[in-house]
């Protein structure tokens, strides 16, 4: 499988099977921006404050100063969201005929929770599941709640995943999770209650990850070197940007939650005919030994191309490789050598805090000064330009330097937010988009970074595990958003000090720029400090010799019979 790109160069770069698969899972990314990002305006908080009922039968005059003033962290005077002046001593004052402010000073009066509920202002939302089930005051933690426990869902999906992915194939992975976040999202319509949202926010979040991480995987096996390129880091990603620009659109025009997530539910039906067009990955195929599977999906795509397929696509030392005794990978080979697993757990804190940076940033548009609309579609917007530099430094430069130079943009402009003195808020947000921008652009590039980095026979596994463990990120994004409401600057300090750290350190990872895809574990680039050492020499391999140096020497001379099998081989230490 060593040369497996050169088997299958007689298809071309672009052709029209290319084209097609290209454009198909680009399309099966969609859903994922605006069902991953739903929960902007479907959890969104509106301006609320404690219910008078009407049949309270108080004055005018005493109903609008039912309710105290309180200064927020900026200094600005608000009406409380969460106590009202005690409704018996109001309504005997009201009674008695005394005049607030002149006769009484209301400042001195008794205070009460929102014992009659609260009223929310209509001008933004309709209703959203905070109103639905009131998420406000001493029920607010269960907002941040919501978010996390879809991104437990989606963590809980990056783990089986990969796994289900690299044992039964990419293909059936990804529509049946495509089928679980649309089926699922629909029966979240009808929830009756916050615990069962929750519930069904979960599953969805287990079928919306998946989905983009099985596309992903099968679009990097399936395409050509060039294309790969473009496909990980701009074609795929410039997809889940759109579906995620779609999603305020959607918001603007339907400020119902229920009728909002129904009508996000739609576009997954009509993925359903994509079954017939989208082939399995032959790459896939014969890591698992199905070698006639593999060459009947490359002579399909051969007669698409209008090219004409070798009688032999794979050659004899391939085929006996493939069709020989095959050795199973899971979790626990991510950390089998000291080489793998030094990759592995930098890519994990890498993932991890690139995910905070990002989905703090994506869920924290609404606190943001303006319309909550309109910064949702900036911050999906400026997505696009992100994902097209990341390619550009993909297309041109090396992986390490990207990766550094983008998180500590992200970092740096998210750090120096807390900075600003108040009143300008329009620098503020303009900061924390260009924070935005940088860490965008390096989720594209380690998505693709990390798929080059790993061999094929763990590679959706790996990809699964790094987004699992980016997942822990995800779950505790929500509440690094939440600290605003003790300290407004310490989210954005702890998130830009955590990323300018996690972009130096993705300097100790391989360079992966210019190299082949590994197809084993044996293939992969060497951590720094991790060397390899050398098994067989000058002499031919004999009986008292390593085993696995003679295997390995056979089968190199299966592959190239003319070559001296005396070479030089080695394994991560």
């Amino acid at each position: 499988m060593t040369d497996y790109e050169e088997s299958i160069a007689f298809l071309g770069q672009w052709g029209p099977f290319q084209q097609t698969v290209f454009f198909l899972l680009c399309c099966s990314a969609i859903p994922n921006g605006f069902t991953g990002m739903s929960i902007v305006f479907i959890g969104d908080t509106p301006p609320h404050r404690c219910l008078i009922p009407a049949e309270s039968n108080i004055s005018a005059e005493w109903r609008n100063h039912s309710i105290p003033w309180e200064e927020d962290q900026s200094g600005t005077l608000s009406l409380s969201k969460c106590s009202r002046f005690r409704l018996d001593v109001i309504k005997n004052l009201s009674n008695s005929g005394y005049v607030p402010g002149i006769d009484v000073n209301v400042t001195e009066l008794p205070l009460e929770t929102c014992l009659d509920g609260w009223k929310y202002d209509q001008g933004t939302y309709i209703s959203t599941i905070v109103t639905e089930w009131d998420l406000v005051c001493d029920e607010k933690w269960r907002n941040p709640l919501t978010s996390s426990i879809f991104f437990c869902g989606v963590l809980t999906g990056s783990f089986l995943s990969g796994q289900l992915s690299d044992r039964f194939g990419r293909k059936i992975v990804l529509f049946v999770t495509m089928g679980v976040q649309t089926v699922f999202t629909f029966i979240q319509v009808f929830s009756l209650s916050w615990s069962m949202f929750c519930g069904l926010h979960f599953i969805v979040g287990m079928g919306q990850i998946s989905n983009y991480v099985a596309a992903f995987v099968l679009g990097t096996e399936l395409l050509s070197p060039e294309v790969r390129i473009v496909f990980s880091t701009l074609g795929l990603c410039v997809s889940f940007a759109l579906g995620y620009m779609l999603l305020p659109l959607g918001a603007y025009l339907i400020r119902e939650w229920r009728m909002l997530l129904l009508v996000l539910t739609l576009p997954g039906v009509l993925y359903v005919p994509l079954w017939w067009f989208i082939p399995e990955s032959p790459r896939w195929l014969l890591s698992q030994g199905r070698v006639e599977e593999a060459e009947a999906i490359l002579r399909r795509a051969a007669r698409q191309n209008r090219v004409q397929a070798p009688d032999v696509i794979f050659q004899p030392p391939q085929m006996e490789l493939a069709s020989g005794k095959l050795e199973t990978y899971n979790i626990c080979d991510l950390l089998r050598s000291r080489n793998i697993c030094w990759v592995s757990v930098t890519l994990w804190i890498v993932w991890t805090v690139m995910s905070i940076g990002y989905f703090a940033l994506s869920l924290n548009t609404s606190n943001l000064h303006g319309s909550s609309y309109l910064n949702c579609f900036v911050s999906a917007a400026i997505e696009v330009p992100a994902y097209l530099l990341a390619w550009l430094l993909f297309r041109f430069c090396g992986r390490r330097p990207s990766l550094c130079w983008t998180l500590f943009l992200g970092g740096v402009m998210m750090f120096f937010t807390h900075l600003l003195p108040p009143g300008l808020s329009w620098i503020s947000t303009t900061l924390e988009m260009l924070g935005k921008f940088g860490v965008t652009a390096a989720f594209s590039i380690l998505y693709a970074f990390t798929a080059e980095l790993y061999p094929t026979v763990l590679r959706n596994t790996a990809v699964g595990v790094c987004s699992m463990a980016s997942r822990v990120g995800s779950i505790s994004a929500p509440y690094f958003i939440y600290l605003g409401e003790y300290d407004k600057s310490l989210p954005n300090i702890l998130i830009g000090g955590l990323t300018i750290l996690s972009g130096l350190l993705s300097l100790l990872l391989p360079e992966s720029h210019g190299v082949p895809l590994p197809d084993t574990v044996d293939h992969m680039q060497s951590f720094p400090g991790c060397k390899k050492r050398e098994v067989c020499k000058c002499t031919c391999p004999s009986g008292e010799e390593d085993e696995r140096a003679m295997e390995m020497s056979r089968q190199l001379t299966l592959k190239s019979p003319s070559a001296d099998p005396c070479i030089y081989l080695s394994h991560d230490l």
